[in-house]
């Protein structure tokens, strides 16, 4: 069945669901103390996925409020039982792309953006603080992928197919399915849709290709080993009261024959279909079709359907062979760039084309996949250098690919230097020539020359390892070990596939902020400043100063998220917790006066209160931009707040208009005018009834009706007073529930950063309060000002800066085997020898605990002549000189972006670029950019540079060309 869940959360009482910690109750039942939340939930997250069941999505934000709140981790047990930080009720809002339909937004990354909880935590954590109203859980199902090595994640995604019948294809209705539903679902579903009665036949084709369909046969076969993507055309045909099919009669006759037949049929009597002409119909069906095509190349144990199913049109001659796109089935560019930067690497893909590689598929290997990944990377192959298909999809590859590693089976943005990794030693182990591995010892340099020792490595490398891989891309790194007790050297000599080279970190970073000034009156500025990598909150603050002359000392730093503070930094914390899409606001506050008073600084939040129609409850809405207000700590008065938040805001509030707008109170009492709680543009709560002790609290004020006065303590305080355009109250750190009613008349007991919420009724925010001057902000000089055109590096800095001696971390250290103990020895690495083809990968990507980065330098690297002798530390090795063949390139973020490849073609011998299915011309001026990301070097034959080649007899063997 369809995994698309349409569950209304459960509610608990919304003044429950408002109170804090230890005020007796919330959601929809007792919320135990914050010991027993830890050790209930503590065992829950750590449980292990299980095909089939149900997992939560929640927002990281609001779980990792929970968590501090709770005391959850030990080492963040600071702030344990804060009421400013309770967290109210689960929010996911920030997960939504669009609120309306709450649809998630692409690209998100777990742990970063969500956590996932199994069905009973998300249970217990909506019991005990309830769920923002209207919205629906995130409900995701386990689904199991891998073919030996059983591999299981949330399917955070669905898979969208676009359905309709085969007789009305402009009637296309959109449906989500798990990728472990099966064809038999869908049918089930379209039978549903389309109103097809269960007596009638039917039968469903898909549509990759404008103009290719699939019959999809077997039932049974989930959407993942069917190869279906996103956004695929599913169509269903109905038979003919007569027996015969409407779309396809030549393809009705069935049949149980082992060899699988393509049907290319041009002479279709069904128009719905295709509009074009010529239509490819690939079929499980033995066909009478005189314009068959029959496969050469069957897949051993596939999913049952044809493998050969590239095609995606009959003409001839349509392109040169290798100038072919491939199509993107759904965040596939990852995979169309590696499979460019592979097609035309020319030792390669001439030893699938010249059918070398079917005597040495090696079928029993327990380490490959039964030569499956070969077969289809080479049937692939063979449909790209055809010269007959413009573009291909690449459906069935990508289908064997995810069953061999599921990593990549699903239809997220992926990375394509793992792809490349997964597949060339995927193909190495489908083609190894060693049919029974030997068992070998590893032996100790122990003083024996290099040469002699890296002979010896390489042989025994060999000896395991022999396929048309190791023959092309593998090389020899030398590692040297140096303990720094002992001095005892180690060396080792190790093969590799690919290098992957450091970038020199820049020591710098930009940062856009905004300061709001001290001055209500200023509106606020952005600014861009310079701060160190590593550095401090502090460091933020002192280049913002020297820029915008406001004192350093003075200044908070926020990260404003959806109207209200996500976090305020201490001055020693980390530039590193800051991602770069957090909105940072910097705030002016006096901190100190003149008399030394001691000043407290508050969060103020805005909130609309509303009227809910289905139930006349009134609620709140967050709205417009937070403001931290310092205030002497013996003026903390509801009077004195009032006429501080007055002047903050008096630059978007029509203050002569608020002069008259004012009433005299006529109820017995004056209180503040909501106690319901919620956040974000689109968020809502509803009051009801419940929590006796918040009840009781508000007793005092039980008989006040009058919306918008201030409250009193007692009735002989009654008195006439002018309307205040906004009332007061206590909220969490979130704004998201109320902690307690303010009580006017006396010194208000309130810390550092507690956050008040003032309310507004939505009359008074319409007349009163200036949407488009709230917003309104000024771009400092620093914004406009080009940036500095980055720092250039040359490829050689890669490479010398991953031969550079360095010390191993603490947490990663060596056993020293004369020490008989762990050390931080030093290290080095040096190349020994290189292969055919050297693959450099440019590590671009960087991962912390709090964020992933990108690192965009620009890496200028030779098209021709890459010499690389120098690096090579062998005396007797011969000249090593590369040209350029292919680059994978990575334009946008980390986690996102887009995939594309330059490639020079072996038969022209010009660059194209390849962009999933479009392939143009390109000149080599425009390879080397930032986006580059993976390079393809070719090894010069002797012939075709001067430098003399040593004999090779002393080290046989050990040359890798």
């Amino acid at each position: 069945m369809r995994t698309r869940v349409d569950i209304r959360p459960r509610r608990g009482s919304r003044t429950d669901m408002a109170e804090a910690e230890g005020s007796g109750g919330g959601g929809s039942g007792a919320r135990p103390d914050m010991a027993v939340q830890r050790a209930e939930l503590g065992p829950l997250l750590a449980m292990a996925l299980m095909p089939g069941e149900s997992w939560y999505l929640v927002d990281s934000r609001w779980f990792k409020q929970w968590k501090k709140y709770v005391g959850f981790d030990s080492w963040d047990m600071f702030g344990a039982g804060d009421l400013s930080l309770f967290p109210g009720p689960v929010d996911n809002s920030g997960l939504f792309g669009d609120p309306e339909t709450q649809s998630l937004k692409e690209h998100l990354i777990d742990e970063l953006d969500y956590v996932l909880v199994p069905a009973e935590a998300w249970n217990k954590l909506v019991m005990w603080y309830g769920c923002m109203d209207g919205q629906q859980p995130i409900v995701r199902k386990v689904v199991e992928y891998g073919l030996f090595v059983k591999h299981y994640k949330v399917e955070v995604y669905l898979l969208e197919l676009k359905l309709c019948e085969s007789s009305d294809p402009d009637n296309v209705i959109s449906c989500h399915f798990s990728k472990a539903d099966t064809v038999a679902t869908i049918e089930k579903e379209m039978r549903k849709l389309f109103n097809i009665p269960t007596e009638k036949e039917t039968r469903l084709w898909n549509r990759y290709m404008s103009n290719t369909y699939e019959q999809l046969c077997k039932l049974d076969s989930t959407v993942q080993d069917a190869g279906l993507y996103q956004g695929q055309m599913v169509l269903i045909e109905v038979k003919n009261e007569d027996g015969t099919w409407p779309g396809q009669p030549i393809l009705a006759k069935s049949s149980t024959a082992a060899s699988r037949n393509f049907t290319t049929s041009s002479e279709s009597s069904a128009s719905s279909y295709s509009s074009v002409s010529a239509t490819s119909v690939i079929t499980n069906c033995d066909s009478s079709n005189s314009y068959g095509l029959n496969s050469s190349h069957l897949s051993r144990g596939g999913s049952g359907f044809v493998c050969n199913s590239y095609s995606c049109r009959d003409n001839v001659s349509l392109s040169q062979p290798g100038l072919c796109g491939l199509s993107n089935l759904g965040n596939t560019c990852f995979m169309n760039s590696a499979l460019q930067c592979l097609s035309n690497t020319p030792p390669l893909t001439d030893y699938f084309l010249e059918d070398k590689y079917e005597a040495e598929i090696n079928q029993n290997n327990p380490l490959g996949m039964r030569g499956e990944i070969a077969e289809a990377y080479a049937e692939l192959i063979k449909q790209m250098w055809s010269g007959r298909q413009s573009h291909v999809a690449p459906r069935m590859f990508k289908t064997q690919v995810g069953r061999f590693a599921p990593q990549f089976s699903g239809y997220q943005q992926q990375d394509s230097q793992e792809l490349l990794a997964f597949l060339l030693d995927g193909l190495h182990e489908d083609l190894n020539r060693v049919k029974k591995k030997p068992y070998l010892e590893l032996k100790d340099a122990s003083g024996r020359p290099d040469s002699a020792v890296a002979k010896e490595a390489w042989e025994n490398h060999r000896l395991r390892n022999d396929s048309i891989i190791v023959d092309i891309f593998h090389g020899l790194f030398k590692s040297t070990l140096v303990c720094p007790k002992c001095s005892k050297v180690s060396v080792t000599f190790d093969p590799f596939c690919y290098l992957t080279l450091p970038l020199p970190l820049r020591r710098d970073r930009l940062m856009e902020v905004t300061l709001v000034y001290a001055d209500p009156k200023r509106r606020p500025v952005q600014y861009r400043v310079v701060v160190p990598m590593m550095g401090a909150i502090s460091d933020l603050c002192e280049s913002l100063s020297r820029l915008s002359g406001a004192p350093a000392e003075n200044m908070v730093v926020t990260d404003v998220y959806n109207h209200r503070f996500h976090k305020i930094f201490h001055m020693d914390e980390g530039l590193n917790h800051i991602m770069p899409k957090d909105d940072i606001f910097v705030y002016e506050v006096c901190k100190q006066s003149v008399d030394s008073s001691e000043y407290i600084t508050l969060s103020v939040y805005f909130r609309e209160k509303t009227m809910r129609q289905s139930n006349n409850a009134s609620g709140t809405v967050l709205f417009g931009q937070p403001l931290l207000i310092s205030v002497p700590k013996h003026k903390l008065t509801v009077d004195h707040l009032y006429s501080v938040v007055l002047e903050q805001i008096s630059r978007y509030v029509k203050l002569p208009l608020a002069e008259e707008y004012s009433a005299t109170c006529t109820g017995k009492g004056t209180c503040n005018g909501s106690n319901g709680v919620v956040e974000g543009d689109i968020e809502e709560m509803e009051h009801q009834d419940g929590g006796e002790e918040v009840k009781d609290k508000l007793a005092e004020a039980d008989a006040c009706h009058s919306e918008g006065c201030m409250p009193v303590e007692s009735a002989r305080d009654l008195q006439p007073c002018k309307k205040q355009l906004f009332t007061f109250s206590l909220v969490n750190s979130s704004g998201t529930s109320e902690i307690n009613s303010i009580v006017e008349g006396k010194i208000l007991k309130l810390n550092a950063f507690s956050a008040l919420a003032i309310d507004w009724d939505s009359d008074t925010r319409r007349l009163l309060f200036d949407e488009q001057e709230a917003q309104a902000f000024e771009k400092h000089g620093s914004m406009l000002q080009p940036q500095k055109k980055k720092a250039v590096v040359a490829l050689r800095d890669c490479i010398e800066l991953f031969t550079t001696m360095e010390t191993l971390g603490e947490h990663d250290p060596w056993y020293c085997p004369n020490c008989k103990k762990h050390q931080q020895a030093t290290k080095k690495f040096d190349l020994w020898s290189l292969p055919r083809i050297l693959v450099v990968h440019l590590k671009r990507f960087s991962y912390s605990r709090y964020w992933r980065d990108k690192l965009d330098t620009v890496v200028e690297f030779p098209v021709r002549g890459l010499n690389m002798s120098e690096f090579v530390c062998d005396p007797r090795a011969g000249s090593y000189v590369y040209d350029l063949i292919a680059v994978s390139n990575h334009y946008g973020a980390m986690g996102v972006g887009h995939y594309t490849a330059y490639a020079k073609n072996k038969v022209n011998d010009k660059w194209y670029y390849f962009d999933d299915s479009s392939v143009s011309m390109a000149s080599e001026d425009q390879i080397v950019t930032k986006a580059a990301y993976v390079l393809f070097y070719q090894r010069r034959s002797s012939e075709e540079h001067t430098a003399p080649s040593p004999p090779q007899e002393e080290y046989d063997g050990m040359d890798t060309n």
